[in-house]
């Protein structure tokens, strides 16, 4: 069987023809010129979008479904396919090699990763000696060595900003390497650390005038711990906060309304207020226009960019010296696959920090060494310094840190950030938009058997099958009844299959008179739900309750076979009653379905 190829129809796309129109580096024309190359690009990219698209559901099993979890194609039989349809994803084994260098644990562990998004600072095998890395027949990668610790600092936001000066060699290391990772000048920002995201939120809402500046205006699709912890700030201090709708059910920006949220008449010559703004979705993959900030920008907002559902190399490229937000909120955590913990980066632009006020509230950090690092000097002899100590801790853990002559940390070598750096934004996009589309297209293909009318066993918010979506995924499975299977049950089970997902809510949606069905069965659907009290953080009878997945630069073919192989089994039946069976009959009381 010849399937339809996207060499044709993509090889364009792959190699720049639908870049960011921010960024153009070429030399000026002459206007007429200028404006015809600009037209014939414009009219280029959209086909190539379109092309994507369409190839795309043509070369994976057009009109065919799969009723029976044991139909689908084997992995081997569909990567056959899958590199057949995206030729140029063989150009990313790269991120294989790499994959399998640095992060075998996640191979070993046999392990799918798709509950959180961003990038590490580390690879695994940075800091893993031999003796601590797992063997073949290990479940679980094990690793009792933290790289560094969190301490809490008692300072105000804005003092903090303009005069508490580098901090110690560590964080000056990191924070350099870091900055440098974003491209943003020290010269334009400021930068502190802080416990997560949250604190980085809230940290805003504590020292933003909102007495002067009284709108705060959100544009999520979700719920999301950091907006809702800001909101409640931000509120006690005076704000009156606006949220952006998203139009059912593609989950986009009810545009209309957005702009005249922002576009309002002011009485006085005052800032119109905080403007929050993600690129994307986290949850639903939905990806926003930059011109919403550019747009509130020149109506007297003030803007905070939301940089965390971007992918890794997506935060250094999206035009931060163009755009410069006021704030921008970024998190790292320590070690893909194994210690999603880390901490948070809030920037504050230079100027914006002479507004705001002081503030009392808690959430900004400092970084040392862990203790684990020092637990052996204690008990050992000899003149080495401390510092020289750590040094060939560290030497054995692969130099994450270098230290001078002078006993002084002179780089800090953050692997993982340093192989995103040399992979480039380009190949690590490929391969998460061909990764992605097919996952979704395979989904949609798992249909209920022994029904009249056709049901689909998987429900997908947001984005089909698009170029330009993102790499975050919120959908839902349906029992052969059309009955919701929850979410959180849905996620427990991927958990006992070794695959990690989430789960989240979805609000402020807004439906159109065609979809009012939709409208009044989701929120029957929420009520039954709240009175069986497995819902408890509902706040309302619109939003929805999914199962979400996201993928990073090290995701595989593999992870997402996985997935598709995993969802597929729900269209047994009984497949929830033969888990629940088969857990109480190993005695797997700790873990309730």
């Amino acid at each position: 069987m010849n399937l339809p190829r996207l060499k044709e129809a993509t090889q364009v796309c792959i190699q720049g023809c639908c870049p960011n129109p921010t960024f153009n580096t070429a030399e000026p024309e002459p206007e007429p010129e200028r404006e015809r190359s600009t037209k014939s690009r414009s009219t280029t990219s959209s086909l190539c979008r379109q092309n994507f698209a369409v190839v795309t559901k043509a070369s994976f099993f057009p009109n065919t479904y799969f009723t029976n979890h044991e139909s689908i194609p084997s992995m081997q039989e569909s990567y056959t396919q899958f590199v057949e349809a995206y030729p140029k994803y063989d150009e990313t084994a790269r991120i294989d090699k790499i994959r399998a260098q640095e992060y075998s644990e996640l191979d070993v562990s046999n392990h799918v990763c798709l509950d959180y998004t961003g990038v590490g600072l580390f690879s695994q095998s940075q800091v893993k000696s031999d003796e601590t890395k797992p063997s073949a027949s290990s479940q679980t990668p094990v690793s009792d060595f933290p790289l560094f610790c969190l301490t809490f600092k008692s300072v105000n936001l804005k003092s903090q900003l303009i005069h508490g000066g580098e901090g110690s060699e560590l964080e000056s290391a990191i924070k350099k390497r870091i900055m440098d990772f974003l491209k943003i000048s020290q010269n334009d920002y400021y930068m502190v650390f802080t416990a997560n995201r949250t604190s980085a939120f809230k940290l805003v809402a504590e020292s933003y005038p909102f007495q002067s500046s009284r709108k705060l205006l959100t544009v999520y699709d979700h719920e999301s711990e950091a907006l809702e912890g800001m909101i409640n700030v931000s509120e006690k201090r005076g704000a009156s906060v606006i949220a952006a709708e998203f139009k059912w059910p593609r989950m986009r920006i009810r545009s209309v309304k957005l702009q005249n949220m922002i576009v309002r008449k002011k009485t006085k010559k005052t800032n119109s207020g905080l403007f929050v703004f993600p690129l994307q979705s986290r949850t639903t993959g939905v990806c926003y226009s930059y011109q919403w900030m550019t747009m509130a920008q020149e109506h007297g907002w003030h803007v905070l960019f939301d940089a965390c559902s971007l992918g890794p190399k997506e935060m250094d490229s999206f035009g931060l010296s163009l755009f410069q937000p006021d704030f921008l909120v970024c998190s790292f955590y320590k070690i893909f696959g194994e210690n999603p913990t880390g901490f948070g980066c809030l920037f504050v632009k230079k100027s914006t920090a002479q507004i705001l006020e002081d503030s009392t509230g808690a959430g900004i950090v400092s970084i040392i060494p862990s203790k684990n690092l020092f637990s052996f000097v204690e008990d050992s002899s000899g003149t080495d310094t401390e510092l020289e100590k750590i040094s060939k801790r560290w030497t054995e853990q692969d130099s994450v840190l270098q230290i001078s002559e002078d006993n002084e940390i002179s780089k800090m070598e953050c692997r993982c950030l340093d192989q995103v750096d040399s992979l480039g934004l380009m190949l690590i996009s490929s391969r998460g938009r061909y990764l992605i589309n097919w996952l979704v297209n395979s989904l949609m293909k798992l249909q209920h058997p022994n029904r009249l009318e056709n049901f689909p066993l998987v429900t997908i918010y947001g984005p089909k099958v698009k170029f330009d979506r993102g790499q975050a995924l919120a959908f839902n499975i349906h029992d052969w009844k059309g009955e919701k299977i929850d979410p959180i049950l849905v996620q427990k089970l991927a958990d006992r299959n070794n695959i990690s997902l989430s789960h989240g809510f979805l609000r402020h949606i807004w439906f159109p008179e065609k979809y009012e069905d939709d409208k009044h069965r989701i929120m029957s659907r929420n009520i039954k739900e709240k009175e069986a009290t497995r819902i408890k953080n509902c706040k309302n009878e619109q939003e929805i309750t999914v199962v979400t997945a996201a993928f990073t630069f090290l995701t595989n073919f593999k992870d997402a076979y996985n997935l598709w192989a995993f969802i597929a089994r729900f269209l047994d039946a009984d497949f929830v009653e033969k888990e629940r069976w088969r857990y109480t009959a190993l005695d797997q009381k700790t873990i309730e379905v």
